[in-house]
């Protein structure tokens, strides 16, 4: 294993372990150059966590993406046509993109451009930022070999946003939105010429040319990211949002909601996942503080799928019935309250966590997360194998929820204590006791 491949494991969940060997293998097996890619390979090298997994193949991304999607089994998520990228769901709540090797040009700013198939070298070198042009190989001949042809590294080191090209925010104006997000999020320095490059594009109002695809497209980015509330409000002082929505401003932008949001999220510990539909819970604060007409204007502009918008909608009134349950459920044994709440979604643990005024409904949900979650991925797909089950059977769910209930019900082992002994007297030695100090109490 070379060195990229043995930080990637380092880096990767157990799920998302099993999504990139699932990708490799059937990259093998259909015969195709397959590159861990994006946001992924950044965050990696940065040293940052791993949110989804991006991957380019050279060759026919969608066959490949259905047939993928059908062997693990996946979910697909959604498919683009025109640039030959599909977005999938794996087992684990682990979001997957597999894209093309491709090369894109515009016509004019905010065009649909024309594609056309092209190396992993060539596909880095059109993309947005050098940070995001960094590619690991995953094929069997040359596997760990790292591609930076931008000098990504270098960028990530420097902590430092820099276009790859001198049109790349001309190109697609969208690109703005990622560059204010990614600093955002990274905390890095934009590169003297790439601002440059953003002020001529503002200048241009060529952000008005943003096409509602990719408006929405940066939303649900946004909606994904632990700090979207710090995200909005970046947005809001570079005076970006009105392209979303001319209401989102002021008192009717709800900071406040979001800043919950984020607390509520770091109730998570480090590496615990929990299913989530992040997009229903932001479209809810998002759309709160607005009227009917302003949230329909919102909706018309950037085009969000109905059933997002209704899964949002609901959300308060399936809260408040979890909540219900919650505070009136006799638990007690943690095994009870872990099987109650790892069938309720993230979203609604998360909006309990900000809205809930219940103090036995907040301890319950935060003892799940904080103490039985972790405690319960402790059980590993390997020890429940040494039991005997096969994994994708009836046994092995079983075993697997009778492990981790016996384990969150052990009692603790109690430490049994040396009783303390006095040091022996003898000749020279004098006891201890009222007016005298053992030689240990003086000080130096």
């Amino acid at each position: 294993m070379s060195d990229y491949m043995f930080v990637l494991e380092s880096h990767l969940s157990a799920d998302q372990s099993r999504a990139v060997a699932a990708v490799r293998e059937a990259a093998e097996l259909a015969n195709l150059n397959v590159f861990l890619t994006g946001g992924a390979m950044r965050d990696m090298m940065g040293g940052f966590s791993i949110r989804d997994l991006d991957f380019t193949v050279e060759g026919g991304s969608l066959k490949f993406a259905k047939m993928l999607a059908q062997k693990v089994p996946a979910e697909i998520v959604s498919i683009d046509d025109h640039r030959k990228a599909v977005e999938l769901r794996f087992p684990g709540n682990v979001p997957v993109g597999i894209g093309m090797a491709r090369q894109e040009r515009y016509s004019k700013p905010g065009a649909k451009p024309q594609v056309q198939p092209a190396t992993i070298h060539d596909d880095l070198l059109g993309r947005d930022f050098t940070v995001n042009a960094i590619a690991l190989s995953l094929g069997k001949a040359s596997r760990g070999l790292l591609l930076d042809p931008a000098n990504g590294l270098g960028d990530l080191t420097r902590k430092e946003l820099r276009a790859i090209s001198n049109y790349s925010l001309y190109d697609d104006p969208a690109r703005i939105l990622r560059m204010i997000r990614l600093r955002t999020r990274l905390g890095f320095a934009i590169d003297e010429r790439t601002l440059s490059q953003y002020r001529n594009v503002r200048e241009a109002k060529l952000e008005t040319r943003i096409p509602a695809s990719s408006l929405e497209h940066e939303l649900r980015q946004i909606a994904s990211d632990p700090q979207a509330g710090d995200i909005l409000k970046a947005l809001e002082e570079e005076n970006l949002l009105y392209i979303f929505s001319p209401a989102l401003a002021g008192p009717k932008l709800n900071l406040h909601g979001f800043q919950k949001l984020q607390k509520a999220r770091q109730s998570l510990p480090f590496g615990t996942e929990i299913g989530t539909n992040s997009y229903s819970l932001f479209l809810f604060l998002l759309l709160e503080n607005l009227n009917a007409k302003e949230r329909a204007q919102l909706v018309k502009t950037i085009g969000i799928p109905k059933a997002d918008l209704d899964s949002g909608a609901r959300l308060e009134n399936k809260a408040a019935k979890v909540g219900k349950e919650l505070a009136a459920a006799k638990i007690s044994r943690p095994s009870a309250l872990y099987a109650l709440l790892s069938k309720i979604p993230g979203e609604i643990l998360l909006f309990l966590l900000m809205r809930s005024g219940q103090r036995l409904v907040l301890d319950r949900i935060k003892n799940y997360l904080q103490k039985y979650l972790p405690a319960a991925q402790e059980v590993t797909e390997k020890d429940v194998i040494e039991r005997g089950a096969q994994p994708g059977t009836p046994k092995f769910v079983k075993l697997h929820q009778e492990m981790i209930a016996a384990r969150l019900d052990a009692r603790p082992k109690k430490v049994l204590e040396e009783p303390a002994t006095a040091p022996p007297v003898g000749p020279g030695r004098p006891p201890s006791g009222p007016g005298r100090r053992s030689a240990s109490s003086f000080g130096r």
